[in-house]
């Protein structure tokens, strides 16, 4: 019987108070993993990655697209193999992508063929696989070959609700994971086992319905079976459409993950996300939440755009949550009637000269009845002190008064050069 979330009376799964930081910005600890010359997990950024849209059988337009995305700030370039015929040209969208002098790691995205994951395996830095795909009898199988879960026809002489236990159903999947895991080792590919919401197998639906504790199971099944093996190179993910329940998944994946002694990179993303500010906003949503927790080695953003427009999006997510600062952060007021300067001006006057300065956080408020408080982390301030009239902080000390708001800006210039954090503005971003 298929059982259906309430999301009206679930609520949300909160880390044991004894397992978090005292640090709220503290990344969950995770284990190094190797993806080409890039690693990712432990104290190594949260990266960034994206998918290519095109056909893969489309050499030409698929190694373009995946160039468009890296000199965006793609990281990790993934690229969809649905049949066998993609993952042989797999081998010369990468010869020409390395040609291009771009050295970014490729992943492959298997859905329904094992065959495929072994091949794609011995080519690209990491694979993808849908744990559907080495469960017997499972949606994505039937007796005549690999097909899509949607078809809705099953195989019932080898459903898995027919073997004798747990231990039997171990066995199979271990046995039919092995050769993959096998090669993986050899070339020293990475595995991402990637659960999706909507493509839970029978099993699993049957025992945990389509809830965050199934998506949870069918992941941490498979991980065990990896550590049977001897395999370490592993990332997990857990993606829903719905931002409650892929936050939900995997909070929890995270306690269970603890309980059992294990330290796997996750990906995080929001699938099927939408486009424009609905797919930004979910995105958001779902991804700075865990990021906020210290949860996620890598994201990816899912909006209906052409893959290179979700880079600005993931960079923006990891910023706001002060995971990864990669521009110069602004504080600024809103305003009011306290507010005696033109302060929209000045931000963007501000954001102009200063945009350029990687790494600092610039604080321009309104006035000094909640400026100096509400700024007490940036590392400058420009706060209205008057009709006209504003003072300069560095860090938390106010170091110029009552300086007219004509000559302020360059002041404040003058305050970050004195204080050693100016740099001069790249040559190709300086106006004509």
């Amino acid at each position: 019987m298929r059982h259906m979330m309430n999301l009206e009376f679930n609520p949300i799964f909160v880390l044991p108070e004894k397992k978090m930081s005292t640090n709220p910005f503290r990344r969950l600890a995770t284990r190094v993993i190797q993806i080409g010359d890039l690693p990712m997990g432990g104290n190594y950024p949260v990266r960034v990655q994206s998918m290519t849209s095109t056909d893969t059988l489309d050499t030409d337009g698929t190694v373009a697209q995946a160039v468009r995305m890296i000199e965006a700030g793609c990281e990790y370039v993934r690229i969809s193999v649905p049949a066998m015929k993609d993952v042989e040209n797999l081998r010369e969208i990468k010869k020409r992508i390395r040609a291009a002098g771009f050295a970014t790691p490729l992943i492959a995205d298997v859905h329904f063929n094992p065959k495929i994951a072994e091949i794609a395996a011995t080519i690209v830095e990491k694979v993808r696989i849908n744990p559907g795909n080495y469960i017997p009898g499972s949606r994505v199988e039937n007796k005549s070959g690999i097909r899509h879960p949607a078809s809705g026809v099953q195989d019932p002489g080898s459903s898995i609700k027919h073997l004798a236990s747990d231990q039997q159903y171990f066995d199979q999947v271990s046995s039919r994971l092995s050769s993959l895991l096998t090669i993986c080792k050899e070339h020293g590919t990475a595995l991402r086992i990637g659960v999706n919401h909507g493509s839970l197998s029978d099993r699993i639906m049957e025992r945990f319905g389509d809830t965050p504790l199934g998506m949870v199971e069918s992941a941490l099944e498979f991980a065990r079976i990896c550590d049977h093996h001897g395999f370490g190179d592993l990332v997990l993910s857990l993606k829903a459409s719905n931002t409650r329940v892929m936050i939900q998944a995997n909070r929890l994946l995270v306690e269970r993950m603890q309980e059992e002694g294990m330290d796997y990179p996750l990906h995080l993303g929001i699938t099927e996300a939408g486009a424009g500010e609905d797919g930004r906003l979910k995105s958001a949503v779902g991804i700075g939440s865990l990021l906020a927790d210290g949860i996620g080695d890598t994201i990816r953003v899912s909006i209906t755009e052409d893959p290179e427009h979700e880079i600005p999006v993931a960079y923006g997510i990891l910023q706001a949550t002060g995971v990864r600062i990669t521009r110069t952060e602004y504080i600024s007021c809103p305003s009011c009637a306290r507010t005696l300067f033109n302060i929209q001006d000045s931000v963007q006057k501000i954001k102009e000269r200063t945009g350029h300065l990687t790494g600092l956080k610039i604080a321009v408020m309104g006035c000094i009845v909640n400026g100096p408080g509400e700024m007490a982390d940036a590392h400058y301030g420009y706060v209205g002190a008057g009709k006209g009239i504003v003072n300069l902080y560095k860090g938390r000390t106010l170091v110029k008064k009552n300086i007219y708001e004509s000559a302020a800006i360059e002041e404040l210039i003058g305050l970050i050069k004195e204080g050693g954090d100016w740099k001069e503005m790249p040559a190709h971003q300086l106006l004509p």
